[in-house]
């Protein structure tokens, strides 16, 4: 008998995804794995027992985690789930551990070997194991139709016997993997669509999906991305000329897309409250930062607010949960790919090599202790989260109008000369 994956049903109850496919079932099972499928754990993704069955899982109890060698899951497993893991199982999911001390702790204590999917290197070997990317992804898609569904008028300019509907004008705040999919999920609508991200490289993207770029491009704008590909925080200066660029910007436009989150830290506020007021009736900002507080001032999770002056700020929680479907298959095959890399071929075992590069760069808990550089001495100094700079700051920095650096217009980009590459 070979060792056992399970995967459980998901108990957050905003929750969806599974984190198994039938596809990803026969590949373990190839790798040599016993698979075991909690009962029910696909119904919210449309993946019935039965389809499991067929592709050689069998179907059980929460506690058969109990014999499970591995362990894949969507969200961090909780107190009352690691009552049940044995000790040295390794669990591979999403982990959230920042702002999470105390859950990281308790992997710890239960002994198990827990990796986090989201601190997955951006390195070419690891492009299949992306779980960021591929669910932000499917994110900045639905948070088109999302907003589309909330504005409830036509997206692309229709020319008619009776007169001719303009197209919606859409604006994406943060071109990472989620900002360029709502670029071309936009486009294809038939919108008008300009974008805006700290990052230089984001103006060639932005073009080659035939959106215009927005942003103030002075020397800190050239320097605004990190090694690792990600956005870095803008100083305040930064962010009150960018916010006075935006502002007038945004009360043109239809329907907004917030998508900036740095790694670690809580949502940059981008919009304003001034700047929603300044919207017209009927826009609509969909905002997928609001689970780390949000890049809309008034935005509340898991809620679509109506403001005083009938504009909607669209605040879903679990976005890509929202198309579980297909965020399930996604999610799947970015576990497979990265439990695969843990696995000895010839023998067909765990066999984890502490000196890989993935396993040092999600590795989380191993032997009863926290390993990640990062979270190691979260037992003794808890990790407390600064606090985001907020909207109004921007503005009223904005407001004071810097006489060195006027911000740019609109600018006009060049024909792209190659493919988009998306960061989250």
């Amino acid at each position: 008998m070979g060792q056992t994956v399970f995967i459980p049903r998901e108990l957050d109850a905003n929750e969806p995804r599974v984190a198994a496919s039938p596809d990803t079932v026969k590949r373990l099972a190839g790798l040599g794995f016993d698979v075991v499928i909690e009962t029910g754990a696909g119904t919210r993704s449309r993946i019935p027992d039965e389809e499991f069955a067929k592709a050689g899982a069998a179907i059980g109890k929460a506690s058969d985690v109990a014999k499970a060698d591995v362990v894949l899951k969507v969200r961090r497993p909780g107190d009352a789930e690691l009552k049940s893991y044995k000790p040295g199982t390794a669990v591979i999911a999403i982990m959230d551990p920042y702002g999470n001390d105390a859950a990281v702790a308790a992997l710890a204590k239960a002994g198990v070997t827990a990796f986090s999917m989201e601190f997955m290197p951006r390195i070419t070997r690891a492009q299949s194991m992306d779980v960021l990317s591929s669910q932000a992804n499917l994110a900045g898609y639905q948070a088109v139709i999302d907003g589309a569904s909330e504005y409830d008028r036509a997206l692309p300019m229709m020319m008619t016997a009776a007169g001719t509907v303009p197209a919606a004008k859409v604006f994406i705040m943060g071109v990472g993997v989620a900002g360029l999919q709502a670029i071309a999920t936009a486009r294809r609508l038939g919108a008008v669509v300009t974008a805006t991200d700290v990052r230089p490289a984001a103006k060639e993207q932005v073009a080659s999906l035939g959106a215009k770029f927005l942003a103030v491009e002075d020397e800190e704008f050239k320097a605004a991305e990190t090694a690792g590909g990600y956005a870095k925080e803008m100083s305040r200066e930064y962010q009150a000329k960018q916010a006075a660029l935006t502002a007038e910007h945004i009360a043109k436009q239809d329907i907004v897309v917030t998508t900036a989150l740095i790694p670690g830290r809580p949502a940059p506020k981008l919009v304003s409250a001034a700047m929603v007021a300044s919207m017209k009736p009927g826009s609509v900002l969909v905002d997928l930062a609001v689970e780390r507080g949000g890049n809309v001032e008034g935005a509340v999770p898991g809620q679509v607010v109506t403001t005083a002056n009938n504009v909607k700020i669209v605040g879903h929680l679990n976005v890509p949960g929202r198309i579980a479907a297909s965020a399930s298959l996604l999610y799947a095959r970015n576990l497979f790919a990265f439990l695969e890399t843990l696995v000895d071929k010839t023998t067909k075992t765990l066999a984890i090599n502490r000196d890989d590069d993935l396993v040092k760069a999600t590795m989380l808990t191993d032997g009863g202790k926290i390993v990640h550089p990062a979270f190691a001495k979260a037992d003794q100094q808890p990790h407390v989260e600064p606090a985001a700079i907020p909207a109004k700051t921007m503005v009223a920095d904005a407001s004071a109008k810097p006489k060195k650096t006027a911000p740019k217009k609109l600018a006009t980009p060049k024909s792209p000369s190659s493919k988009s590459k998306g960061i989250a």
